[in-house]
C-alpha cells in the first residue's frame, strides 16, 4: 500500500486542526529522515527509517493522533531517563493535544539532535551545536541545556553530560574570550577571512558580552542545583579571571582594547565601523559590546541588557570563586566591577520617556545618546527578570515592558497571525517565538500567559517545532526550521507552567 499523503487531525474545544504533509515532506521535516509515532496519549512507538516501513506502520495504526518529530531512539544523540520520565508525566497533564505534541517534540530537541557527548582525556566533554549550524555558540549552548539542570541529580549520565558542557565552554573561553562561536576542532570556518584575530578553533569572532555571561549563569545554576564542584578546576578559575580581564578591557577606560572586527559583507549589521572599533563610547563604567545577542552590530556600544547580565553574572562568579576556589581577591574584583557597572546603568541607562516615564534604554554611548527599542534575542530588556537581573515588579522594568510591547518599539510587529518582538537580524514583519516565550516568562497575568501560549501553539507552521521567526500574517513563512534554543525554551516554559499548576493548558 502506498500512502502519498499523511493527514493528522486533532480537536480542541470547537476547533479542528489538520496537519498535512507529503511523504517526502514528512521525512524531510524530521530533520534526520526519522520519526516516531505518538500513539494514544503518551506512548512513543519508533518507526523504521525507510519510506516503505513508514507506510506499513501508518497503515496499521488506527489510533494515530500526532506524528512525533523526534528521531527514533537509536538515532538520538543523547538520551536521559529523567528527561523522558518528565516528558511522559508532563504530557499526561496537558489537555490541549497540540501543546502536548509541541512539548514532546521541543523539550528534548537539544538532547535528541545537538549534544555530542564523549570522554576526552578521561573527562566529560560536550559539544553542543545550535541545530542547523554545526558550531557551538557559548550563549546558545548554555541556554539550550539550562532547562535540564533540575534533573541532573536524578540521572548520572545527564549530570556528566552537563559537566561536559562546562568543561568545553571553559576550554573555549581560554582559546579566545572574544569569540562567540567555536568549531569542534581546529577546522576553520566560512568566516576565517574576517579581519580580526581569527584562529582555526573559532567559527566566528564577534565580541558579545553575553557570550561570557551565559556560561557563568549555566555553571552557577548547575552548582546550586547539584552541589557538584567537579568542573570548577584550575582551568575554570583561569577562565573567570579572563572574563573579568576582558570586561575591564572593554570598559575602554585607558584605550580601545585589543578587539577590532570588520567583515567584507553587504549586510550592515555584520561589520563594525571606524576601522573595526565600532561607534565611539565615553568611558563611564559600562562595558562595550561590539555585537548584540542576535550577532548584529550594536549602534551604540553600551548594550544595556547585556550590561545588566554582566552585573548578575559577575556576582554569581564571585560567589562561586569565593566558595569553591577560596580566591577572595578575584571574588572581590568581580564584585567591585559588578557594582561599578550597576552604578553606571543607573546613571546612563535609564531614560525619561515622554509617554512611559522612566525606562531602560536598549543601547547608550555615555554621551547621553541612546536607542529605545528591544530585540527578541536573549538577553533582551524583556527577558531581564527571566535572567534574574531585575525583579518582575521593578517599576522601571514595568514601564519598559509596556513600551517595548507596543508599537513604540520599532521592532514590535503585529499582524493577523500574532504580535511580538523581532529585530533587524531578520527584518521587518517577522516575530521571534523567543520573544513570545519571554513574554510568558515575565508575567503572572493568566490571560496574557494563555494568549501567548496559544499564539506559540498556532504559529509553528504545522511543523511541531519553534522557529527563529515567523511572518506576522503567515506562520508558514518562517526562518530556521531547526533552532534548538527556541525549542528548548518553549519546553522549559511549558514544563514550568504545568509544574506550577496555576493554569490549565
Amino acid at each position: 500500500m502506498v500512502i502519498n499523503q499523511i493527514i493528522t487531525t486533532f480537536t480542541r474545544a470547537n476547533d479542528t486542526y489538520k496537519i498535512m504533509a507529503t511523504r517526502r515532506d514528512f521525512l524531510k521535516a524530521s530533520g534526520l529522515t526519522m520519526a516516531g509515532l505518538l500513539v494514544g496519549n503518551d506512548a512513543f512507538t519508533a518507526i523504521a527509517t525507510t519510506s516503505e516501513k513508514v507506510e506499513e506502520k501508518i497503515s496499521s495504526t488506527t489510533s494515530l493522533d500526532f506524528i512525533s518529530m523526534r528521531p527514533i531512539p537509536s538515532k538520538r544523540l543523547f538520551t536521559s531517563d529523567a528527561i523522558e520520565k518528565a516528558i511522559k508525566n508532563t504530557t499526561k497533564r496537558i489537555q490541549d493535544k497540540k501543546i502536548a505534541w509541541l512539548f514532546n517534540n521541543c523539550f528534548p530537541n537539544t538532547l535528541d539532535t545537538t549534544c555530542n557527548y564523549q570522554l576526552k582525556n578521561g573527562r566529560p566533554d560536550t559539544f553542543v551545536i545550535t541545530g542547523d549550524i554545526h558550531a557551538m555558540w557559548l550563549r546558545d549552548s548554555s541556554a539550550q541545556v539550562f532547562p535540564y539542570i533540575p534533573f541532573a541529580n536524578q540521572d548520572k549520565k545527564l549530570k556528566l553530560m552537563l559537566q561536559g558542557v562546562i568543561n568545553r565552554q571553559t576550554a573555549c573561553i581560554l582559546i579566545d574570550p572574544y569569540a562567540n562561536a567555536f568549531n569542534e576542532g581546529p577546522t576553520g570556518s566560512e568566516w576565517e577571512k574576517d579581519h580580526t584575530a581569527m584562529k582555526k578553533e573559532l567559527h566566528e569572532r564577534k565580541w558579545e558580552i553575553d557570550s561570557l555571561c551565559s556560561p557563568i549563569r549555566f555553571a552557577y545554576q548547575y552548582w546550586k542545583e547539584t552541589g557538584d564542584t567537579t568542573p570548577f578546576d584550575d582551568d575554570w578559575e583561569r577562565a573567570i579571571e579572563l572574563i573579568h580581564k576582558t570586561f575591564v578591557q572593554q570598559q575602554r577606560k585607558e584605550n580601545l582594547g585589543p578587539y577590532r572586527f570588520t567583515r567584507v559583507t553587504d549586510r550592515q549589521g555584520d561589520t563594525m565601523l571606524n576601522d573595526g572599533w565600532g561607534s565611539p563610547v565615553k568611558p563611564v563604567g559600562l562595558i562595550f559590546s561590539a555585537f548584540r545577542p542576535s550577532d548584529d552590530a550594536t549602534l551604540f556600544g553600551f548594550l544595556i541588557p547585556s550590561n545588566f547580565f554582566a552585573v548578575t553574572s559577575l556576582r554569581q562568579a564571585a560567589e562561586m570563586i569565593r566558595a569553591i576556589r577560596k580566591n577572595e581577591t578575584l571574588a572581590s574584583r568581580c564584585e567591585s566591577l559588578a557594582n561599578e557597572v550597576e552604578a553606571a546603568i543607573k546613571e546612563y541607562g535609564i531614560i525619561e520617556h515622554p509617554k512611559y516615564g522612566k525606562v531602560y534604554a536598549f543601547e547608550v554611548d555615555g554621551y547621553h545618546n541612546y536607542v529605545l527599542m528591544d530585540d527578541a534575542n536573549v538577553p533582551s530588556l524583556l527577558a531581564l527578570p527571566y535572567l534574574k537581573c531585575v525583579s518582575m515588579d521593578d517599576p522601571i522594568y514595568q514601564n519598559t515592558r509596556r513600551m517595548i510591547l507596543s508599537e513604540d518599539n520599532p521592532y514590535f510587529f503585529k499582524g493577523t497571525a500574532g504580535e511580538g518582538i523581532g529585530g533587524p537580524h531578520i527584518g521587518f514583519g517577522y516575530i521571534w517565538p523567543m520573544s513570545l516565550i519571554m513574554r510568558v516568562n515575565t508575567t503572572v497575568d493568566e490571560e496574557e500567559i494563555l494568549k501567548f501560549v496559544h499564539m506559540l501553539r498556532d504559529t509553528d507552521g504545522n511543523t511541531g517545532f519553534m522557529h527563529e521567526s515567523f511572518q506576522v500574517n503567515d506562520p508558514n513563512k518562517f526562518t530556521r526550521k531547526w533552532f534548538a534554543w527556541a525549542n528548548t525554551l518553549f519546553g522549559e516554559m511549558i514544563y514550568r507552567l504545568v509544574q506550577e499548576n496555576k493554569i490549565q493548558l
